[in-house]
Order: C-alpha cells, then structure tokens, then sequence
C-alpha cells in the first residue's frame, strides 16, 4: 500500500468525489475533498499488477476508524468476490480505471435461498448482496456492481431475491455505476428504522425486476436510466421500487431528471408497492418521480398493493411533471401538490441535519 498523489485518476476523484468533512467520526459540515490531506490511493489488479489482486483485500488494509479519503483504483477486469466495507471505515471510494464502467465488473452469485457452505442454512435477502456498504463517506465510480444468480439454472431455490449493492451507511454516492441483477437488484437501507441514510446517484444504470430499488434510505436519482427486465408476463413485468421509508422519514426515493425503460410488453411494469417489512405499520414508503420520462412499459395504473393488506393509497407515493407514453394524469396517479413543489428537491432531500450537498460538488 502506497500513497500516489500524482496518479490522474487520484486527481480526478479528488476533483469530483463526494462531499466529505474530514474529522474524527462522522462529518458535521460539507466541504469538498480537494483542499485535504492528499488520500492514500491504491490500486487493485488481478493480474498482479497493483497492490492487491482483489477489492477485499484492498478494503482490510485500510486503517480502521479512518478519517482520510482512501481511493482504491480498480484495473479493467472482473472480480468475483464478495465484498464488504465494514462501518469503522469510512471516507473509502471505489474507482473503476476503464473508459466505461463496463470494464470493471464487482460480481458475485448469491441469492436468498442459496444455501451456506457452512449448512447453517441460506443467505436471506441481505445475505445475498454482492457488496455490503456499512462505511459512512463511501463513494463509487465509473464501474459496474453485479448480481449474476442464474435463475434459469437453479430451478430448485425458490428464494430469488439476489442484492448486487446492500447500503446501511450514510453519505453515500455513486457516480457512473451500474447496477445488475434481476429481483431486489439495490437495496439502499439504514442501521435501524428510525435512522436516515443517505445515497446520491447520478448518471447511473439500474436494472432488475421485482422490486429491484427498495429500502428506507432517503436516496436521490440524478439523471439515471432505470431499465425494467422482462419476466415473460404479458399483464406483470415487476415492480420498479419498494419504498420503506419510516413514517417519521419525509424523505424517501427521488427520482429526477431520470429516464425508466424496459424490454418488456407495454403496460405490464408497476412504478412500485409499500414495502411493509416484518409488517412494520410505520414503513410509510415515500417516493416521488419528477421530471422523469416514463416508457411504455409502465402500467397506467401505476402503483399497487403489498402482500398482507398494504395498500398504496396509504403510502406517499407522487409524480410531477412526468413525461413520455407512461405518463398517464388520472385519479391512480397521484401528483405532487403545487404548495408542496419545493420541499421536495433533491438539496431537500439529502441536506439532513449537516447541510450535506453532494450535487454541488459531483455534477
């Protein structure tokens, strides 16, 4: 491990990286990474070519109770392992070095019915994430994050729930990122119920079926394509999201400037469904879609029940100004009061109690 702060992705990620305080413990004010100490910057190489052959070795090498960026540059090629930033490192970013995020590719397999090695029984919904990010301060760019559970190939597990990226961690952002898998595809949550996370995402690429973005965190799209699979159904392609937003929570999901697409048959694809979990009567998700293109994959009826009685009525579910041949104005289709236009911003949405303004910094 070795500090090189003449590195032009160092200094690209420095330019444009999260928003960061760097204190002891976590940040109490934004102020850009540029002007800090230079961070320690190490490179990840499976030929061998860098100071570790895998991300997780990259991760367990830097310092616990960090308080200075720690950039891991990531060298094209695909990494099947499974990854996790554990909550006493914090200010870590993820880099991929290749023209696209294409090139670099985080990968694992694991569904929710999968069963452990250890036959102390399968990995559940969580267990299941390809990356785990308990690390406030985390940031990642340019690279792809995957779960590649075949579904086809494993007929016998009937848990297919398979997470490519579990946030728990607040501050977090990904830039240029893509996210891959099919059922509960990003699962953006907090530490407990009544704690706020919070996740900026801009020009990234999320894909997946079945409540694929789900979670409590107060999380912001900007400018993402979120691309909807086709599960093989001519009446019910899936869910878009699964909000879970504690009722104490005013801010959930925002999804802005954005585009949702799919490949399946028109009118087949719900916006989304209250998630309700452990039948949680305060999981009250919140979600707005604003000025946002909708394809034609989305349902006129945009919206739907959860399993056990949840209606969506009862949720706070919005559009405004949405656009495109899934936009339909009708009475299953709430739109955002006009009093109410601007609280939901996306500075609303991500300023907390710390004033915390990724998009000023990032894009």
């Amino acid at each position: 491990m070795r500090a090189r702060p003449a590195l032009a992705a160092a200094l690209t990620l420095a330019a444009t990286a999260t928003a960061v305080t760097v204190a002891a413990g976590p940040a109490t004010a934004a102020a850009p990474l540029t002007g800090l100490a230079w961070p320690t910057v190490v490179t990840v190489a499976a030929d061998g070519r860098g100071d570790f052959t895998t991300v997780q070795a990259a991760v367990d090498a830097a310092p616990a109770a960090n308080t200075t960026p720690y950039l891991v540059l990531i060298r094209p090629g695909t990494y099947k392992e499974i990854i996790k930033v554990p909550s006493d490192k914090p200010y870590l970013s993820f880099v991929g070095l290749g023209r696209s995020p294409r090139d670099v590719v985080l990968t694992y397999d694991n569904a929710n019915g999968t069963p452990k090695p250890d036959g102390t029984g399968t990995y559940g919904t969580s267990g299941s994430a390809s990356v785990t990010i308990d690390g406030h301060d985390f940031t990642a760019r340019n690279l792809t994050f995957e779960n590649a559970f075949d579904e086809a190939a494993h007929p016998e597990i009937t848990g297919r729930q398979s997470v490519a990226v579990l946030t728990r961690a607040d501050r977090i952002v990904f830039d240029k990122v893509r996210f891959l898998s099919n059922q509960d595809t990003l699962y953006l949550n907090s530490t407990a119920a009544t704690v706020v996370a919070r996740v900026a995402l801009h020009d990234c690429y999320v894909e997946g079926d079945v409540d694929f973005i789900f979670g409590r965190a107060t999380a912001v799209f900007d400018g993402c394509t979120i691309h909807s699979l086709d599960r093989g159904s001519t009446t019910n392609n899936g869910y878009v999201v699964a909000p879970s937003t504690d009722i104490n929570n005013r801010y959930g999901f925002l999804f802005q400037r954005s585009r949702l697409t799919g490949a399946t048959t028109a009118a087949t694809v719900y916006l989304g469904r209250p998630w309700h979990p452990s039948n949680d009567p305060n999981a009250v998700g919140q979600v707005l879609f604003r000025d946002t293109w909708l394809g034609g994959h989305i349902r006129p009826d945009a919206w739907s029940d959860f399993s056990g009685g949840w209606s969506w009525r009862d949720a706070r579910f919005f559009e405004h100004r949405t656009r495109g041949p899934g936009a339909v104005v009708s009475d299953d289709r709430p739109q955002l009061p006009a009093d109410q236009v601007a609280e939901f911003t996306a500075e609303k949405y991500l300023a907390g109690t710390d004033g915390w303004d990724p998009l000023r910094y990032c894009w």
